[in-house]
């Protein structure tokens, strides 16, 4: 008879929320008698878990910004730690979020309970000394990147590359022109806008993009556009930008998949989206702007020549990356420009990245976890 095995998971946001999901998927393949619990979202609730609390509460960016909601997350972790203690689930799982997690799995394997963290922080790129926590802390840790893996091995700490699940699920080819059928773009050039999914993201981008769309439209008479909004908060923000500008633009609740397929070139903020980009192998301009004191310490602390991710799995400059200042409408239009007609030289190396990530990623994980248990996959 299996063991009914009791799994405490914790996911900060949405991209954590879709992996979280995938994983409890598999292990329920392989153990239906499972008991989910911790924090997760509505995909991962779907899944089975009560979630302790708002998924949401979680959902912060940057070293500035988090300082005002710095008392909470340290409250939640705290009371999440007691939490898990007393409960004392076979293992737990941290999603991501690596400033809330990595703090709670290094407790609670002190307290004897066997710890993965799934989606390597930026260990290899600033804040190196991290790894000695992550160490300490960290029974196995899970990469969706190969070049993450290479650098746990040579830091002495137990790895599994797993892949991507977004390699999986995004196909090798998409079909544009049904796409743009569904969307009813079927005429001139597509840029989608992408200017992130959190509300800070989309305070800075948002407008700077419109701006860019507009230059584009003088650029290139005919051209439309297509933004995916992250939810409905981010919609109503999204028209609020629109406000008294003519700008030919699809507004989509999520659907980023539908809006990749579609466009010949995307204007896109830094993060998960970029890498689903490269899987629809579409050239792409990638711009971030934070707060200037943090740009100004993450400057100093980064050691990695490259932010986005195309670029760190190419290690070459392949996609261009505008920061800061240098994000202006103009230079933004004028970059992305010349990709709708010959974005080739962008693409020709994202079918390969695409093949190397696409490795079933939520069953190898699931397999890696049990595994650390003493269970056979196949159980």
């Amino acid at each position: 008879m299996v063991k009914t095995l009791r799994i405490a998971l914790v996911a900060g946001e949405a991209s954590g929320d879709i992996l979280g999901a995938g994983l409890m998927r598999a292990l329920k393949a392989r153990n239906p008698g499972i008991e989910f619990i911790g924090v997760g979202g509505p995909l991962m609730q779907a899944e089975g878990m009560v979630s302790y609390f708002p998924m949401e509460r979680l959902s912060v960016m940057g070293l500035v910004e988090v300082l005002g909601r710095l008392k909470e997350l340290l409250a939640r972790r705290k009371a999440l730690i007691q939490t898990l203690v007393a409960e004392k689930p076979d293992v737990f799982i941290g999603i991501d979020a690596p400033d809330f997690n990595l703090n709670i799995e290094l407790k609670l394997r002190r307290a004897g309970i066997k710890t993965v963290h799934y989606v390597s922080p930026s260990v290899w790129a600033w804040r190196q000394k991290r790894v000695l926590k992550i160490r300490e802390g960290c029974d196995l840790m899970l990469t969706l990147l190969p070049f993450e893996a290479r650098f746990y091995e040579e830091k002495g700490v137990p790895v599994r590359f797993v892949g991507h699940p977004l390699a999986d699920t995004i196909p090798l080819e998409s079909d544009r022109a049904a796409a743009r059928e569904q969307l009813g773009l079927t005429d001139g050039n597509v840029v989608a806008l992408m200017p992130g999914s959190r509300g800070g993201e989309v305070g800075k981008l948002g407008g700077l993009f419109f701006d860019a769309a507009e230059r584009l439209m003088t650029l290139r008479p005919g051209i439309r556009f297509v933004l995916p909004c992250a939810s409905p908060q981010r919609r109503a923000q999204i028209e609020a930008l629109l406000l008294g500008r003519n700008i030919p633009v699809v507004l989509l609740d999520g659907q980023s998949h539908l809006a990749l397929a579609a466009c010949d070139a995307v204007l896109i903020a830094s993060g998960t989206a970029t890498l689903e980009a490269l899987l629809y192998k579409r050239p792409m301009v990638v711009a971030y702007r934070l707060a200037p004191i943090t740009f100004w310490i993450l400057k100093r602390l980064v050691k990695s020549p490259y932010v986005s991710l195309p670029n760190l799995l190419a290690q070459r400059l392949l996609v261009p990356e505008l920061l800061q200042e240098a994000a202006t409408a103009e230079t933004l239009a004028q970059t992305l420009l010349p990709l709708l007609d010959s974005g080739g030289g962008q693409t020709a190396g994202f079918d390969e990245i695409h093949r190397t990530l696409r490795r079933d990623a939520s069953n190898q994980a699931a397999d890696a976890v049990l595994g650390l248990l003493g269970q056979s996959p196949s159980q």
